[in-house]
């Protein structure tokens, strides 16, 4: 996560933490679950290879 979002790692972790805190989640499947359920997130959008270069993006 931290890679994509070009953060550090504990920056990644202070977030989450806060997340857990403040949705009184026990885990960070608890705050997917919370994510789904609230339509905060849904499934991954499938990735699509662009033929020319080999890139990826989301479609």
């Amino acid at each position: 996560m931290a890679a994509e979002l070009h953060i550090s790692h504990g920056t990644v972790k202070t977030h989450v933490s806060r997340a857990l805190t403040k949705l009184g989640a026990r885990d960070r499947a608890q705050l997917v679950i919370i994510a789904y359920e609230t339509g905060m997130a849904g499934p991954p959008r499938p990735v699509v290879r662009d033929q020319r270069d080999g890139s990826s993006s989301p479609s």
